[in-house]
């Protein structure tokens, strides 16, 4: 990425879009190969010589801690259309579009097209598939529930078996223990999960199917009773003490420390960043922007959240608590890191009424109750692991030689491989789906233009993703071998170079083909992109909120006291956007051409110390104190003219190859049968409706 120093690394926009466009494509528009290996959002499996504690039962009471958080509104959701700025998870949905990757010949499969690449879901040539066997028909071509199966078993098959395993185990040594987990148990736990967030059985659960893509079987099976078999067999040990009690308490209600931090990667640096800092404890914040190693602290010129007890770090928390408004600390040496701490403010404790106090004491009991329930778990499995014979054959070629059929061993009782093909479906067939018909649709689009993605489009993708990212070998080249590591490393251990080929790279290549050599770089585009990118940038403090009086109110009290000071708190009080809430209203240097036209037009007019008036941005309402500019590094355009060309073009193609594949969304006929509802594509009926026709 083309970016000179004073730029932050991170953009800040006060709305909850992934990508706001302005007239030149933000740098951080449009997925990237990295980003489609990275962080899928799910826990994934190990191998059977590790299936113990952090398996996929442990995973499921994760997911169970993530929906203790009450879904946003649908309404929130509302108009949402998958775009291609969006990360992929392992349903390979080519329709989150990739555009930063790269392969070597040595280091990939020859695979040309996604149908002969993965042993695709889609009808073969001859008999048509029977109607109790297709998925989904896509203009005309039948994707298979065999084929689905066998897509779903090639992303989660490993984590799914794990998961089947892991219950098993649990479900013995309830039995052993004389332990059930009934339907009503299961229904009671929901029902209170409900009603902790004010909401009805029937409501909650729907909103976990809208917003966690949980159905509400999946739900049942695979998360509540776990957690309520687990609590039952761990009940000794998740037993909440009054003084752990009070620490939880004291966390969240006690006294807080707002500060600003730098962090060093050596005692010998943090010396010399200790000395510049007393030597002009003012200039604290500059100097952590300039040299602390840790970027999101360091884009905050150091303000982090307010520092709590007893959630981590104690030689921290002393340090911190220690100090006095304004004072600095010396170096503290915590987690291999060096630290530097200044004290901006002693936060005192938060009043709790006395008619909360029942309430938020059973709510911290429930947290420390899942804390514990981890660790047992973790000792619990390790436990059965050690009592229990667990032989995985899905993995295992001459196992699987020996025992066609049959997925795992658990003390002898098989796991045939067709339960786990069910399995795998049932959970994951529908997000599996969205990306084969993804696939289908770029692939007919290709054979109606005829043209091909060939191995050497595929190879040059990858070399060239490798160089963006800045994987060169000593002599200038891409180091493919090292990338193709790098991703799938960082897909999770069970993501493949298949898989990064398939669901990755192919439907980045077959796009821009598709796209063709349509795009063109003009001298605007590069005077914006050169403006946005290298010119002078805005820093300010800022305030959104969400209601136009509490805007104008906020604004009114903005006014009366213009002190930096005053606006931070104002920040951390009424500021619904996290990062301007937890950093006193500090977020990173607004640019040009970044995709919020109206706060940058009232970001440039403002002189330091002047304050914007109510900007109106979609549903939020937006105040601005400007602090300052900042200077740019690079004056000539002609210095990085090529560089920024090239960045130009590429964000300019991954634009239209969004607009490309919306467009062939918008005009495909898609009947989807494993839920029985046609949700894209012009034709939207039922498939029993298109089945009657």
């Amino acid at each position: 990425m083309f970016r000179n120093e004073h730029n932050s690394a991170t953009e800040w926009s006060p709305l909850d879009d992934a990508c706001h466009r302005g007239p030149i494509p933000a740098a951080n528009c449009g997925a990237s190969h990295r980003e489609r290996t990275r962080g899928n959002g799910r826990s994934r499996g190990r191998t059977v010589g590790s299936w113990v504690a952090g398996g996929l039962v442990i995973a499921a009471l994760a997911i169970a801690a993530r929906t203790l958080a009450p879904p946003a509104p649908v309404a929130a959701q509302a108009g949402r259309t998958p775009s291609a700025n969006r990360a992929p998870t392992r349903g390979g949905s080519a329709e989150r579009v990739a555009t930063k990757a790269d392969t070597s010949r040595s280091a990939l499969p020859r695979a040309t097209s996604p149908l002969n690449a993965a042993r695709t879901a889609t009808s073969p040539t001859g008999p048509a598939p029977s109607e109790s066997n297709i998925a989904a028909v896509v203009n005309g071509q039948s994707i298979t529930r065999d084929g689905l199966a066998r897509e779903c078993m090639r992303r989660f098959g490993e984590e799914v078996l794990e998961s089947v395993v892991n219950k098993q185990l649990i479900a013995v040594e309830c039995a052993r223990q004389g332990i059930e987990i009934t339907d009503q148990h299961v229904a009671q736990e929901i029902e209170r999960m409900a009603g902790k967030f004010g909401l009805s059985t029937d409501r909650w659960l729907q909103l976990l199917r809208d917003e966690r893509q949980i159905t509400p079987e999946a739900y049942q099976r695979e998360i509540i009773w776990p957690m309520l078999a687990l609590r039952q067999l761990a009940a000794g040990q998740i037993e909440v003490s009054q003084a752990e009690l009070k620490e939880a308490f004291e966390s969240e209600y006690g006294p807080k420390v707002k500060a600003r931090i730098i962090v060093a990667s050596s005692r010998t640096e943090a010396d010399k960043l200790l000395t510049m800092v007393k030597a002009d404890p003012e200039r604290f914040g500059d100097i952590a922007k300039d040299h602390s190693v840790d970027r999101n602290s360091a884009s905050a010129r150091g303000l982090v959240p307010p520092i709590r007890k007893h959630t981590g770090s104690k030689e921290l928390e002393d340090a911190a608590f220690a100090l006095e408004e304004g004072e600095v600390s010396g170096v503290i040496e915590a987690a291999n890191q060096f630290l530097i701490l200044k004290c901006e403010k002693k936060i005192p404790e938060s009043f709790v009424a006395a008619q909360q106090l029942s309430e938020t004491e059973g709510r911290l009991r429930d947290q420390i109750q899942e804390q514990k329930l981890r660790t047992a778990a973790s000792g619990l499995f390790k436990r059965l692991q050690e009592q229990s014979k667990v032989v995985n054959v899905l993995n295992d070629a001459k196992l699987n030689r020996e025992m066609p059929g049959v997925a795992a061993l658990v003390n002898g009782r098989p796991i045939p491989i067709a339960e786990l093909a069910a399995e795998c479906l049932q959970r994951h067939g529908e997000e599996v789906l969205d990306g084969e018909i993804n696939r289908l649709i770029l692939q007919q689009a290709l054979t109606h233009k005829k043209v091909e993605v060939t191995q050497d489009d595929l190879d040059e993708e990858v070399r060239r993703a490798a160089d963006a990212y800045g994987f060169v070998k000593k002599d200038g080249s891409p180091d493919v071998d090292a990338w193709i590591r790098h991703v799938t490393a960082d897909g999770g251990e069970h993501y493949s170079v298949d898989l990064y080929m398939l669901d990755a790279v192919w439907p980045s290549v077959a796009l821009k083909k598709l796209v063709g050599a349509s795009v063109e770089i003009s001298d605007e585009d590069l005077r914006k992109g050169f403006e946005s990118n290298y010119g002078e940038r805005v820093e300010v403090l800022a305030i959104v909120v969400n209601n136009q009086r509490r805007a104008q109110q906020v604004w009114e009290m903005a006014r009366n006291d213009p002190s930096e000071q005053f606006f931070g708190d104002l920040a951390t009080q009424y500021s619904i956007e996290p990062v301007s809430r937890a950093n006193l209203g500090k977020v990173p240097p607004i640019r040009r051409h970044g995709g919020n036209d109206l706060v940058e037009e009232e970001a440039f007019k403002l002189g330091p110390g002047e304050l914007s008036g109510v900007i109106a941005v979609a549903d939020k309402y937006i105040i601005l104190k400007c602090l300052g500019r900042t200077q740019p590094i690079v004056s000539k355009i002609d210095d990085v003219r090529d560089e920024l060309t090239k960045e130009l073009r590429e964000q300019k193609t991954r634009g239209a190859m969004a607009a490309e594949f919306d467009r062939l969304k918008e005009t495909a006929k898609v009947q989807t049968y494993l839920t029985g509802i046609v949700t894209r594509g012009r034709l939207h009926q039922t498939a029993q409706t298109a089945g009657a026709n």
